[in-house]
Parts: C-alpha cells; sequence; structure tokens
C-alpha cells in the first residue's frame, strides 16, 4: 500500500485526483450507508429487532471516568478525548489550500469546496460520533484491549454486536481504503508544502524541481521517506515513540492554526488600511475576523493542555511531557534562528506595505475566460423558467 501511494504522488496530479475522487465517493457513500445503519439498529431493524435507543448512554454510559473519579473523573476524560480527537482534522483544512495552486479556477472554487467542508465535517464526524455511540458501547473488549486494525473500529464492533454476518467484513476493507486515501492526501499536501518552501527559499533548491508533468519528483520522494516511520507501530515498544510522535504532530497542528489566526488577523488590518472593500474578499466567514480571535484563545489554551494528564502523580512520565510539550519550545528556537538569519529584514510588514495587489490583475483575467460550470440548481431554474 505504502508503494502504491507514494506512486501515485509521483504521476500527474491529475491521476491523484482522480484517484481521491473514488476515494471520496466510497467514504461518502459509506458513512451514509452507515448512517442510516445506525438508525435502523436505533428503532430495531437489527436481527434481533432489539431496539437499541441510547441504551448505551446509560450503561456503560456516555462518559468514563479519567484518573480520578466522579464528575471531576468524567471532565478530564472528555478533556482528553478532545485533544485526541485533533489528529483526525490537523492540517485537514490546510488540504482546501494547498490544492489551490493546481485546482482550476481556485478564486471561484476554493469558497465551495470550502463550504463543503465545513458541512461534512457537521454531518459525517459530528452525525458519525453520535451513531457510534448508539450501537457501540464504550466498555466493548475490542475497544478496551488496546488492539489496533481495522477490526478495532467501533463501527466494526457495533456491526458485531448487532449479529449482521459479513458487512463487517466490507467495513474492514472500507476502512483499509480510507487509511490509504489519507496516506496518499496527506503525501500530497507535505511535498507541495517542501516544493512552496523551496521556491520561496526556505529549503533546499532541489525541492522545487519538478517533472515535465509538473511533479515536484524529489519532494515526493523526500516526504515519502518520513512514512517509513509507520513500521514503528510492528513493536510495541516502537509503538511508543510512534505516539510520542503523534503528540508532536498533535502541538504542531495547534501552533499551526495560532499562527494561521495571526495572518488572518493581520491580513484583514491591511486590507482595512490600504481601504480594501469586503466585497473584493472572494471568500467571506460571517464570523471573521472575530472567528480568528477566539481560534487565537481556543488552540492557545489547547496547546498548553496538550500533556495535561502527565501533571497528575500518578500519570507523570518525562517522556510524555516532552513529547506534548517539546514542540513549543522547539518552534520559537526555530524562529529565532531565523529572526537572526535575517536580522537585516524587519520583523513584521506594515500593514500599509502588504502586497495585496500583484497577481491579482493576472488571475482574474485568466478566470474571467473560463466557462464556470452550471451546478444542479441552476440548471433546474433554467429549465422552470422556460416552462
Amino acid at each position: 500500500m505504502l508503494v502504491m501511494v507514494v506512486g501515485l504522488n509521483l504521476l500527474p496530479v491529475k491521476f491523484y485526483g482522480e484517484t481521491e475522487f473514488w476515494f471520496a465517493g466510497l467514504k461518502v457513500l459509506t458513512i451514509v450507508g452507515l448512517l442510516i445503519l445506525s438508525i435502523v439498529l436505533f428503532f430495531g431493524g437489527g436481527p434481533s429487532h432489539e431496539r437499541l435507543y441510547f441504551r448505551y448512554w446509560k450503561d456503560p454510559g456516555a462518559t468514563k471516568e479519567l484518573i480520578v473519579q466522579g464528575d471531576a473523573g468524567r471532565f478530564v476524560a472528555a478533556l482528553s478525548t478532545l485533544l485526541s480527537s485533533v489528529l483526525p482534522f490537523t492540517f485537514s483544512p490546510e488540504m482546501v489550500v494547498v490544492t489551490a495552486g493546481e485546482v482550476q479556477s481556485p478564486r471561484r472554487n476554493l469558497p465551495k469546496i470550502a463550504r463543503n467542508f465545513f458541512w461534512r465535517l457537521i454531518v459525517f464526524y459530528i452525525g458519525g460520533t453520535i451513531a457510534i455511540s448508539v450501537i457501540c458501547p464504550s466498555n466493548a473488549p475490542a475497544l478496551t484491549s488496546g488492539s489496533s486494525g481495522a477490526a478495532a473500529s467501533p463501527w466494526v464492533v457495533g456491526i458485531k454486536n448487532a449479529g449482521i454476518k459479513g458487512l463487517d467484513s466490507v467495513i474492514n476493507a472500507v476502512v483499509v481504503t480510507a487509511a490509504w486515501s489519507a496516506g496518499n492526501s496527506f503525501l500530497y499536501l507535505a511535498s507541495r508544502s517542501l516544493y512552496s518552501m523551496a521556491c520561496e527559499g526556505s529549503a533546499p533548491r532541489i525541492f522545487k524541481r519538478c517533472t515535465k508533468q509538473g511533479v515536484p519528483i524529489y519532494a515526493v520522494i523526500a516526504s515519502s521517506l518520513f512514512s517509513l516511520l509507520a513500521y514503528m507501530n510492528v513493536n510495541s515498544n516502537a509503538a511508543d515513540v510512534f505516539n510520542w510522535l503523534l503528540n508532536l504532530v498533535n502541538t504542531g497542528g495547534f501552533i499551526s492554526w495560532v499562527c494561521c489566526g495571526i495572518i488572518y488577523i493581520r491580513f484583514r488590518k491591511a486590507c482595512d488600511v490600504q481601504n480594501l472593500p469586503k466585497s473584493a474578499l472572494v471568500a467571506r466567514s460571517f464570523l471573521q475576523p472575530v472567528g480568528s480571535y477566539i481560534s487565537l484563545v481556543i488552540f492557545g489554551l489547547l496547546c498548553l493542555l496538550n500533556g495535561f494528564t502527565v501533571f497528575f502523580p500518578s500519570r507523570w512520565s518525562v517522556a510524555d511531557f516532552l513529547s506534548a510539550y517539546i514542540g513549543l519550545p522547539l518552534f520559537i528556537v526555530i524562529y529565532f534562528v531565523h529572526r537572526f538569519l535575517h536580522r537585516a529584514d524587519s520583523w513584521a510588514i506594515s500593514s500599509h506595505e502588504v502586497d495585496l495587489k500583484t497577481g491579482l490583475a493576472e488571475l482574474e483575467a485568466e478566470e474571467s475566460l473560463e466557462e464556470p460550470k452550471e451546478g444542479l440548481r441552476a440548471r433546474f431554474k433554467r429549465h422552470v423558467g422556460r416552462s
């Protein structure tokens, strides 16, 4: 599978896009089917005709205790779960932005993609979480034994508990396919990020070399080498090191989102200073710029709380503490080393001097020549208008 992921990223981007299109379709169909199945089991439509309702919310309970007992233990468990659940989202929103350089009509299509991404989070992730809590108890042996693989998926456990034969194997296959898709996407993200850094002089120039088809081949190869770390899960001792690396990724995600908030606040400040109207912004959110200040506070706190469980006497571990918090001083050191190497430059570009114009006219002219594809709603209105 790893070879296939690397091979796909070495091919022209259209092959990556086509593959992800089918992967995404498969995942969407699967999650929709699982949501429907959960509703059916909820009302007793399974082989045993036993109505589940919200029984697992009462026994063994919707929230378990962690480290301490009582409500405090349930709060600790909820906060720990929140921090752990960030990993699937880490750098996922950035995928929307990274594809801007290789997507058709980015000013028109990226806002649509971003809106779809938001609603998919609401329906598939939150809806999926509620559905899992309905069909799978939190004390299921496959979940609490520490086993790995698709067999430990709560969807698979819930389907087995319902007595539906054969479907768990299908879900196993889809889970593996979803993992393949995730590896494919994140290798694309890593290689394009490395390529962008090389183009702006922040990484060795060799990484901006591309094939005739526009694939940054050396950036893909260098990024793919890190995928070998996945084999650390084969050994139980090495798996601990792998979990430390995951903690570092979590910290990096929080820091990157804090930086994104700061950058957006400065961007909006530059727009105001240079009298750029809000109507000129192709992508707008009703929460902005207030949303950026909220994200600064929330992700700043989550970054500080990333390894909070190690501060309980029974859970103290130097290794866990370092894996949870080493990313913060490392980021600060790297930043100040960068500032020292570029000490001749100003610490921050003035809002009056932020370049909001270069390349904009060319991009607008290019998109004006492209015929936008007519959506289903527009086609429906056109046909209704004719009749």
